[in-house]
């Protein structure tokens, strides 16, 4: 298979620009600023970001496909109504990020920091959370089944009526996270026992 020659762009300067409705696909964007920058509807495929700046931009709307978005700023970042297909956002940080509803198709979260995101009955089945940081985050109501969450930050996670079903998990997310009303299956039903000091024979 030939391999695909990436366009690449470096400390490129795209704050407040107007790009609502392109379509963008094997380019690697570096270092580039796209503070307050209209990218709703925005389509990308194949289309790799690294520590990219994306606070305050109109992300509403918008499709990605098989694109990353390695350490990127998202501070105030509309992200509703997007869509994420076999994307990664290693080690990204997102704060106060409007995500609701979104679309999260095996979207790979390791290492980012999500903490305090509002992702309330949204399907994360088959995304990666390892090691990321979902500190007093919102997954009520969500699934979350075959999940990743190993090694994850969860204190104040609330994880209450979601379907935890399949996930993978550290023992201290059963003392960390909240779980009022998750479903979850027999094996995870013992690790919780286990983990609160019950001795399950």
């Amino acid at each position: 298979m030939a391999s695909v020659d990436f366009e690449e762009f470096v400390d490129e300067d795209y704050s407040e620009a107007q790009l609502s409705e392109q379509r963008l696909s094997d380019r690697h964007y570096t270092r580039c600023s796209f503070r307050d920058a209209d990218l709703s509807g925005l389509t990308t495929e194949r289309v790799v970001f690294t520590e990219c700046d994306f606070t305050g931009a109109d992300l509403g709307s918008s499709v990605h496909v098989a694109s990353a978005f390695r350490s990127c700023t998202f501070t105030g970042t509309t992200l509703w109504h997007g869509t994420f297909r076999g994307c990664s956002m290693l080690g990204s940080v997102f704060e106060r990020c409007r995500m609701r509803p979104i679309v999260l198709e095996e979207v790979d979260f390791s290492l980012a920091s999500l903490g305090g995101a509002d992702l309330r009955k949204v399907d994360l089945s088959d995304c990666r959370f390892r090691e990321a940081s979902l500190v007093q985050a919102d997954f009520r109501g969500a699934s979350l089944h075959s999940v990743d969450l190993t090694g994850a930050r969860t204190i104040g996670l609330k994880l209450d009526n979601a379907d935890l079903r399949g996930a993978r998990m550290d023992a201290q997310l059963w003392m960390s996270a909240k779980v009022d009303g998750a479903r979850i299956e027999l094996t995870q039903a013992v690790a919780y026992a286990r983990a609160n000091g019950l001795i399950v024979e």
